[in-house]
Parts: structure tokens; sequence; C-alpha cells
């Protein structure tokens, strides 16, 4: 098997022929907003407990797009965050550009809303500033208006305020960084917008507008507001849902326009194990209110595309991409599509350029863990495709005289399975690891299928349609033997289900065992 490092992209928006596929990225980038400065495109998105976080991507076209870094390195608060913390987190950010300067506000639902900034997109990115503290503050979305006040448009979960389906506005400092007031109510949406949530706000042509999702993650619609008072009374205005066709509660996303003058939304859609994945559609004004998607009865009311013609840019050049899958960790840096499940410590891991690996230091299972759910040291990606493989290999070097120590490839959500070495006292065996309903701590499976005569071995697992997976391994990098039964991928929380690597024990001693990962490949077939 050769080096990942020139393996193509399994997904692929842009159709060579002047039109695209939704979805642009068929990856779990939930809650995608992105702002237009000049001729370039700059999307976030949700990242949850996962670090780095806040993934930062970038398009000429909106349709191609590359993964360029991270505006989270850590998260705060940074010893909370070194555990594992599903769910929790980075919910629905919102990202800006003004007078010069990149914005990024993200609600943390347990702790309030954060802003973070850069010069650049690059970064640095500046150590985050709680805007306002409070439980169940979430989806923030900033607007600095004509006359030089600053707004904050937000809503609110359920699980953590004891309220929801309503939408408020903050006035904020002229920094951006500090709450003025307690909130204003603008909209509520009990009774024909049940869980209206994810605003995001506009200004076009004396209009407020709140562009917000409601109704449900997988089964709601895309609703405007607009106004000409930023409190209100606001007007209402449905104007993209699932209709006729299979993308099911399109909405929660940004407005943005081109150079040239035309206008596009991106949403995303809940695709189960998959997550919620990035779509691109048309968008027109049409007597100051938007119509998302194709409208084909003249409603008003769009229904969102499958494939479209490209958005008209200009004279901008554009590369065919996508965010990184495969990884030969031959450099100083792993692929920017990899996160842990926290806060890492500096000892989980090493690029070893010298031997051409990623060195996974076996880190011990904190004793609370009931699996591998209360694991952080998993290093994982976003599935990247409906359909795709992964093939790694890797060699196990375990501690000689501390058992327990394992390595392998995990599809992982709150059902799990691995492929992996397992060091025992009569040596090292491969095995199968199986959890269904991780997060209620029931206990994992393991079968051990051979005793291993190297400690270099080959894992492999494709994953087909419905993300049903199927696990198999080889000795030799050529041969492969399908093992285990095939095992349906889960989403995580709030989240779709990912792959990855790892190295644990479960005792402790001053020294670890290791796994050098010599490759990380993901195709589009079985190679």
């Amino acid at each position: 098997m050769a080096s990942g490092a020139t393996t193509a992209q399994v997904w692929i928006a842009d159709q060579n022929n002047g039109t695209y596929r939704n979805p642009v990225l068929h990856a779990d980038y939930s809650d995608p907003d992105v702002c237009r400065v000049r001729d370039d495109y700059y999307m976030t998105a949700s990242s949850f407990d996962a670090v780095p976080g806040l993934p930062l991507l970038h398009s000429k076209d909106l349709v191609n797009w590359s993964l360029v870094g991270h505006a989270l390195p850590r998260q705060p608060p940074y010893d909370h965050f070194a555990k594992t913390q599903h769910g929790n987190g980075v919910w629905a950010p919102a990202i800006r550009h003004h007078d010069g300067k990149f914005y990024i506000y993200y609600p943390d639902p347990d702790f309030g809303i954060y802003m973070t900034t850069a010069a650049q997109i690059s970064g640095p990115w500046s150590e985050p500033v709680l805007v306002e503290a409070g439980k169940g503050l979430i989806d923030p979305c900033p607007l600095w208006d004509d006359d030089g006040k600053v707004y904050l448009a937000y809503a609110y979960a359920g699980s953590r305020a004891g309220i929801k389906s309503i939408l408020a506005i903050k006035r904020l400092s002229p920094d951006g960084a500090h709450a003025l007031d307690a909130g204003t109510l603008v909209y509520d949406g009990h009774g024909i917008d049940p869980t209206i949530e994810g605003p995001k706000l506009y200004k076009r042509s004396g209009y407020y507008y709140i562009f917000a999702p409601a109704g449900g993650v997988s089964t709601g619609w895309q609703l405007v507001l607009r106004a000409r008072n930023i409190y209100g009374p606001y007007e209402r205005r449905v104007v993209m849902d699932q209709g006729t066709t299979l993308i099911n509660g399109p909405h929660q996303g940004a407005w943005v326009d081109t150079p040239t003058g035309e206008d596009w939304f991106l949403h995303f859609q809940d695709k189960g194990p998959y997550g919620r994945v990035v779509h691109l559609q048309p968008m027109q004004w049409r007597n100051d209110w938007p119509v998302i998607g194709i409208d084909k009865d003249g409603d008003g009311k769009g229904e969102p595309v499958l494939t479209y013609r490209k958005p008209n840019i200009g004279k901008a050049k554009v590369s065919v991409t996508a965010p990184p899958e495969s990884d030969d960790f031959n450099t100083v840096t792993k692929g920017l599509q990899w996160q842990w499940q926290a806060n890492p410590e500096a000892t989980w891991s090493f690029l070893y350029p010298a031997k051409g690996v990623l060195r996974l230091y076996a880190a011990s299972i904190p004793r609370d863990a009931r699996n591998y759910w209360d694991v952080p040291n998993i290093l994982l990606q976003k599935f990247p495709a409906e359909e795709f493989t992964i093939t790694t290999k890797l060699t196990f070097l375990p501690h000689p005289t501390l058992p327990g120590e394992a390595t392998g490839l995990i599809i992982y959500g709150q059902a799990y399975a691995a492929l992996a070495l397992r060091n025992t006292p009569g040596g090292i065996y491969l095995v199968q690891i199986h959890c269904v309903d991780a997060p209620s701590g029931k206990p994992e499976t393991e079968k051990s299928i051979m005793k291993m005569k190297d400690n270099t071995v080959y894992l492999r697992v494709t994953v087909g349609k419905e993300a049903r997976c199927q696990f198999s391994y080889s000795t030799d990098g050529t041969i492969f033997t399908p093992t285990g039964e095939v095992f349906q991928a889960e989403p995580g929380r709030w989240i779709g289900a990912k792959a990855g690597i790892f190295c644990t024990r479960t005792g402790s001693t001053n020294d670890a065992g290791y796994a050098d990962v010599d490759w990380f490949t993901v195709t589009s077939v079985k190679p």
C-alpha cells in the first residue's frame, strides 16, 4: 500500500461541467456560517467537544472548500474540557469580518457566549472572551449597524435555560466584547415555529432580517423574519422547506452574495450517522423577501436542489478541492482533519518525521471510564462521503511488562466498533471490539481473532451505504480477510459517526508502549 498523501478525495461537489452537486461538503460541518471578504469565502461550524475546535474553511466559489485551520486550539474552561464532554462545548457559531478583523462568536450552552478574533483567517486567534455568561445562551450572531451600534441575536437551549423557541437581541459594547443589557425578546416561535433557533442577523435595504431554522433539525424549515426596527415587530415567512425533495430539514446556515451580485444560501441536512452535511442553494430577492432554492409554484417558498449551475464569481481562479482525508504522517504536523475527544495532553502523540510515522503513546484509560465513550485520547476525523474505505498500517510496540495496552482502527459513535491489537501476558492478539449504547455505560465485548506472529498489521474498514461498516485485516498489505459482522455506524451526540485511531492502556507505570501509524488512507472504493 502506497502512502496516503496522494489519494484523491472521495467526495467532490464540483462536476467539472459548470455545475455542482449537493452536498457541497459531505461531512459533518454542522450549523455552518459563512462570510465573504472581497472574493474569498470563509466558513466555520459547530465542533462541540472536539479539539481543535471551530474549523475554518476557505472557498473561492462556494462549491470547492479547503480546510485551512481551526480558531480554537484548546477549549475553555481548560480543565473542564480535559475530559470528554459529548454534545457540549462549541454549538452553532457565527463568523463575520468587520473593520479589517475576523470575529467568531460561539456559544457554550453551559457557560455562555464567547468571542474570538483574528486579523487573518490563519490566526493567531485571540483567547476567547466571555461576552455574556449564562446557561442556555446559544447561537449568537452579531450585527454592526450603520450608526455604529453593535447587536447580538441569540436563542435559548431548553435543556439548560428551561425555555426555548424564542429569539432575543442584546446590545454589545463597541468592541463587541461585552453585553450591555439583559436582552430583548423579538420573536416567540411557540405555536407555529417550535424550536426556532440559530438566528443569523443581517441588514438590507432598510430592513433587519433574521434567518432562523424552526421545526427541528431533521424535520424543520427555513424561516426569515424582517422588520424596520431591530426590535420588531417582525413579519414572518417560510422561505424554504423539504417540499417534494429527499433533503430533509433543510435549514440553519448563511446568506452570502458574490462580487457579481448573486445571492446564495448554505445550510445543513441531518443525514444520521453521516452527520449534518452542507448544501448550497441558489437564492433570490423578491419584494424584499428572500426565496431559497427553486420556487416551482411561485409562492415564495423554495425547495432545495441536488444539482445546479455553479455561482458566477467573475474571473477568480478556482481549484477543485475538498477537505483532507488521508494522511501519510511524513511532516511535522498532522492533517487538519484530525480532532481529539478532549483537550489533549502533549504525551498522547508525536509526529516522528525521521521515521515517517505518527507515534501514539498508550495513555491510561480514565479510572471512571465505563467504555471508550469516556476515553479522551482517541484521534478521529469526520466521515467524508456516503461510501469509502479506510486502510491504515500500524506497528505495535507495547510495554514489555504491562499487559492491557491496545491500539487499532475505530468507528466511533453512540455505538462503536474497532479492530485492534491487544497486548496480553500470552502475546499480542488481533481482537474485534464492539459496544452498543455506549453513553449509558454498556460494557464492550471483545472477541479474539488470532495471535499475531508479527507486530505490524494493516487494518481496514469499508463503509457502505447507510453507513454499514465491514472490517478486515491483512498481514502483508495485499490480501485482506473480512472479520466480524457488518457494523451499523451510529451518530455521536449531535454529530455524525467518526473514524480514527487510538492507543490506550488499562494500567500505569513510569513508561508506555506505543503504536507507530505509518499512514491512514481514505479511498472511494476498495483498493
